[in-house]
């Protein structure tokens, strides 16, 4: 069950017992700088990793707009009905429960209306390496993930779940080399029969790879991996 508080004008929604000591420390994180970006084959550059008291390291990720919108609204979103927070994670706490390898979200928030901005904090992930600079260190290791890779979005694809953008920079290894998905933002359900589904990711994976000259093979396998 997701429980709903409000502390200082932010509107959080978490379903682990987060208490109002460790929500006012997530408010004063929200608004910190950010690290420098780095290359598509390292994912998601618009996080911050924290430590939070009772929980453990965290990531704090920032909505920000893309497109050519940026450059005149960076932050703020139109309010209708759920933030792109709130559904990222009712998304992340769905293909958990579906066995699915993702960040295991902490709690979503959001401030302003009718135009927000939004936060989603999730548990942060070991030592995190992309599958992409994997692919360009170590090939060996590389395809030895791909199994798991592969059934990962079979699993996806098994429970109709659209990631509208998967590709080998949101694809991350821990410290034991368990893989994980990452950014479900905009993900959906439904809205297309599984053959379509399996397209549109065998689709958005092979122009990723050829996009950044990945190695060849991450495409080969995925193909073959979803027949």
């Amino acid at each position: 069950m997701i429980l709903n508080r409000t502390i200082d004008s932010y509107h959080f929604g978490f379903t682990l017992g987060l208490t109002e000591s460790q929500l006012l420390t997530l408010t004063g994180l929200f608004h910190q700088p950010k690290p420098a970006g780095v290359s598509p084959l390292d994912g998601r550059t618009a996080v911050t990793p924290v430590q939070l008291d009772g929980v453990g390291p965290v990531v704090i990720k920032h909505y920000r707009r893309g497109g050519l919108l940026r450059h005149v609204i960076k932050r703020h979103y139109l309010k209708i009905g759920k933030t792109r927070s709130q559904r990222e994670f009712e998304l992340l706490d769905l293909a958990a429960s579906s066995g699915i390898n993702v960040p295991q979200p902490i709690a979503y928030a959001h401030r302003g209306r009718p135009f927000y901005m939004a936060w989603l904090v999730t548990r942060a992930i070991r030592q995190p390496l992309t599958l992409a600079r994997l692919s360009v260190q170590d090939e060996k290791k590389c395809t030895a993930a791909m199994q798991s890779v592969i059934e990962q979005i079979a699993a996806l694809i098994q429970n109709d779940i659209w990631h509208v953008d998967l590709h080998p920079g949101n694809v991350v290894l821990d410290a034991a080399g368990k893989v994980h998905l990452l950014d479900f933002d905009q993900g959906r359900i439904g809205h297309a029969n599984r053959q379509q589904l399996k397209n549109r990711y065998l689709t958005r994976w092979q122009r990723a790879v050829d996009k950044h000259g990945l190695p060849k093979v991450l495409s080969a396998m995925m193909r073959n991996g979803l027949k």
